[in-house]
Order: C-alpha cells, then structure tokens, then sequence
C-alpha cells in the first residue's frame, strides 16, 4: 500500500512536507522493486496533474513547470519513504495529493497514463 501523509491547511507563502511510504506491497511480476514513485494532484473540476517524480535508482527527478523552484521531492530507499517538500505554496496549490509507484522502467519522465499503483491522498489547502 501506498499512505500519504503531511497533507493539511497552510497559509500562502508557508511551507508543507508530504510524505508517502510505500509498505506491505508486492507485484507478481515485479517482486524485486519499483522503478520511479511520483506526486500528482487533482484540484476540484480539473484533471489529475503530474506534480513531480523521482527514479529509484538514480534519484532522477522531475518537476512540472507549475512547481519547480518551489517543491522538492527526495527519497529514503531504506525507509521506502518519498518526500515532497513544498515552498512558497499558493492557493492555486489547493489540492488533493496522491503518490503512485512504477514498477518497470519506461520512457522519463513517466506519463500520466503509466503509473501503476496509487494511495488514497492527502488534502493540501492552500489560503491567501
């Protein structure tokens, strides 16, 4: 499973930090690992957007044009944890965020379409 956490409600400008730990999950395929895990969010009526992702094995990471400068995304390997730390929030931020694992590798960054489990999310609430 995969359980986010960190979400809540800040102020503009302030700062939050997400975490998502990965436990308890096995692929029958992909027994040995995940390639990539990402953060993506959905404001109400719009789309689920890719927010920023990061390779297990490089620590390759990417980040949307809405985000960067502002967000970070790290990883503790041993902990199986990510993390997003997200800066100079905005109200336009205002979201529900979700983590997704990749299990093989593919073409970076990672599209939409392809990730291949998901958590339940967390509400991030951004006030002006």
């Amino acid at each position: 499973q995969l359980v986010e956490s960190g979400g809540g409600l800040v102020q503009s400008g302030g700062s939050l930090r997400l975490s998502c730990e990965v436990s308890g999950f096995s692929d029958p395929y992909y027994p040995e690992d995940y390639d990539a895990i990402g953060w993506f969010r959905q404001a109400p009526g719009r789309e689920r957007e890719r927010v920023s992702c990061i390779r297990k094995g490089d620590g390759s990471a990417w980040y949307s044009d809405s985000v960067s400068g502002r967000f970070t995304i790290s990883g503790d390997n041993a902990k199986n944890t990510v993390y997003l730390q997200m800066g100079s929030l905005k109200p336009e931020d205002t979201a529900v965020y979700y983590c997704a694992i990749k299990m093989n590798r593919v073409a970076w960054p990672v599209e939409l379409d392809q990730w291949d489990y998901w958590g339940q999310g967390t509400q991030v609430t951004v006030s002006s």
